[in-house]
C-alpha cells in the first residue's frame, strides 16, 4: 500500500546527491521499527537510488535534556530504541543512536545523505528542532506524519472550538488513511563504514547510567517500553477486556483501558495499526468501537489541533478560551476551602482521601485512569490560591510522573480543566462557569476497588 501523499510534506526540494553514501531518516517522535510510514519512505526511497538506510537518533541528556524529563521517562524510550535497533539490524538498515539535540546530529549526518526524512512533531521543542534542520542541511528534505490518523492540516485548517467539530471532518476523512503499511524489502543492506560517536543502546539499563538525568523520579516496573510490548498488550487488551468497553472505560476499577497512551506518546506503536486492530477485533460491539476510536482518534487529534494551532499551549494566558479567563478571574478572590503546596499535592496529603489515591498511582506507577484524571486536575484548580498557580503546578505534575506527561494530550486535558474545548456552565464559587467536579463523581464508580487495584499494582512496583 503506497503511503498517503497528504503525509509526506517536501521542505528542501532539492535531487537527491550522486554522491551521498546513504538516505538517512531521523527517528524522533516514532520510536518504532514497525508500521512507521517515514522509515518506509525512507527505505523507497534508499532502493530507487541504490543506497542503504541510516536511521539516527538524537539522545538528549544534563544541561540540554528533553524539558522535564527525567529518568522514568528515558528509561521507557530506551527500552524502546533497544528494540528498534535490533528490529532494524535483522533487515539490514544501521541505526545510530547519538548524544545530541535530534538536529545537530541530523544535520551533521546530512552532509553524507542523498536525503533526509523527517518525523512531524508538534510540541514547541520538536517544531524547533526541525526548522533548525531546514535551514542547515542543503539535502532533500521531506517530513512524514505518523503519529496521528488524519494530518492535521487534512483534517482542520483552523483551531477547532470542541470535539463537536472537529468529529464530522475526521470522520468523512479517516477511512481513506485506515489501510495497512507493509514493510518495505530493503535492497542495500549491511552496515554503513566510518561511522562515528554512537551508543550502545542493546542494554538500556546500562545506558541509562550514563546519562545525567532527573532521578528524583524513578523507573516503573508497569510499563515496559517498546513496539512488542505495545502489540501485546494491545492484543490482550482486546481478547479480553474489549467486551464492553464502551459502558466501562469511565469505571477505573472495571479494567477497561488498553494502556496505549505511553507508547501513543513515545511513538512506539501506529495510532493507524491500533485502530485498524480495533476494528478488526472479534470481541466488542459497534458502540466498543465507536467509544475507543472516538478517543484514539478524535480526542487525540482534537489535541493535535489544540497544539499546532496555539503559540503558548503551556501558558494559562494562550492556551484558555477568553470566557474561561474572564470568568476564573472574577472568581479569583473567593475563599479557598483549603489551600495545598505543590509538595503536598505530589506527596498526596490532602484531606480527600481518593485524591490521594489517584496520586499514589501516578507518583508510583506513572499512569492514572482518565476517569481520574479529570477529577485530580479540577480538585488542584479548587485547592490552589489562583487558577494560573493551579495550571502551572498541574501541568508539572502531568508532566512529571506520568509517562504520557509532556505529551499534546496532556497540555490539552490540563487546559481542559480550565475550560479549554468546553462551554459555560453553572456558576460556582472559585470555579465561575468552568465546569466543576465534585467528591459525587466519585460514586458513579467502585471507588473502593480502585483502591484496592491501586494497592495491588503499587505493591507490585516494590518488586
Amino acid at each position: 500500500m503506497a503511503i498517503q501523499s497528504d503525509r509526506i510534506r517536501v521542505l528542501r526540494d532539492e535531487p537527491p546527491g550522486e554522491d551521498a553514501d546513504y538516505v538517512l531518516y531521523l527517528m524522533q517522535q516514532s520510536q518504532r521499527a514497525a508500521f512507521n510510514p517515514a522509515l518506509e519512505l525512507a527505505i523507497e526511497e534508499a532502493n530507487r537510488l541504490g543506497l542503504p538506510v541510516l536511521v539516527c537518533f538524537g539522545l538528549l541528556d544534563g544541561a540540554n535534556g528533553f524539558p522535564e524529563a527525567n529518568v522514568r521517562h528515558y528509561a521507557f524510550m530506551l527500552q524502546g530504541l533497544s528494540e528498534v535497533a535490533a528490529a532494524l539490524e535483522k533487515r539490514g538498515i544501521t541505526f545510530l543512536l547519538r548524544r545530541g539535540t535530534p538536529s545537530e546530529v541530523a544535520i551533521d549526518l546530512a552532509k553524507r545523505a542523498a536525503l533526509l526524512v523527517l518525523d512531524r512533531g508538534y510540541l514547541t521543542i520538536q517544531r524547533r528542532w526541525y526548522a533548525e534542520i531546514e535551514k542547515g542541511v542543503e539535502c532533500r528534505l521531506l517530513q512524514v506524519e505518523g503519529d496521528v490518523v488524519v494530518p492535521v492540516e487534512t483534517a482542520s485548517q483552523k483551531h477547532e472550538y470542541a470535539a463537536r467539530t472537529l468529529r464530522p471532518k475526521l470522520n468523512r476523512k479517516w477511512d481513506e488513511f485506515l489501510n495497512v503499511l507493509r514493510p518495505r524489502k530493503v535492497k542495500m543492506s549491511g552496515p554503513i563504514p566510518k561511522l562515528k560517536g554512537g551508543l550502545d543502546v542493546s542494554d538500556p539499563d546500562k545506558l541509562l547510567k550514563k546519562l545525567t538525568l532527573d532521578a528524583t523520579v524513578g523507573p516503573v516496573r508497569r510499563f515496559k517500553g517498546g513496539h512488542g510490548e505495545a502489540s501485546r498488550r494491545l492484543t490482550t487488551f482486546l481478547n479480553e477486556a474489549f467486551e464492553g468497553y464502551g459502558a466501562g472505560r469511565n469505571k477505573p476499577e472495571a479494567g477497561a483501558a488498553s494502556h496505549m497512551s505511553p507508547y501513543l506518546h513515545f511513538g512506539q506503536i501506529s495510532p493507524v495499526e491500533i485502530a485498524l486492530a480495533v476494528r478488526a477485533a472479534k470481541s466488542g460491539d459497534t458502540d466498543d468501537r465507536s467509544a475507543y476510536l472516538e478517543e484514539l482518534i478524535v480526542r487525540r487529534e482534537l489535541a493535535m489541533n489544540h497544539v499546532f494551532h496555539t503559540d503558548g499551549y503551556d501558558s494559562y494566558e494562550t492556551a484558555l478560551p477568553d470566557w474561561a479567563k474572564k470568568t476564573l478571574a472574577e472568581h479569583a478572590d473567593d475563599p479557598r476551602p483549603r489551600l495545598y503546596s505543590e509538595t503536598e499535592l505530589a506527596e498526596g496529603k490532602t484531606h480527600d482521601h481518593y485524591w490521594n489515591v489517584a496520586m499514589r498511582e501516578m507518583r508510583e506507577t506513572g499512569y492514572m485512569h482518565n476517569q481520574l484524571r479529570m477529577y485530580w486536575g479540577k480538585k488542584i484548580l479548587e485547592w490552589s490560591p489562583s487558577p494560573e498557580e493551579g495550571f502551572a503546578v498541574t501541568l508539572r505534575l502531568n508532566n512529571r510522573y506520568f509517562l504520557d506527561g509532556r505529551d499534546a494530550n496532556s497540555f490539552t486535558n490540563v487546559a481542559w480543566v480550565y475550560g479549554l474545548h468546553d462551554r459555560p456552565w453553572q456558576t460556582r464559587k472559585i470555579f465561575g462557569s468552568v465546569r466543576y467536579q465534585s467528591e459525587n463523581s466519585l460514586k458513579k464508580f467502585d471507588a473502593k476497588g480502585y483502591e484496592r487495584a491501586v494497592t495491588r499494582l503499587c505493591e507490585a512496583e516494590k518488586g
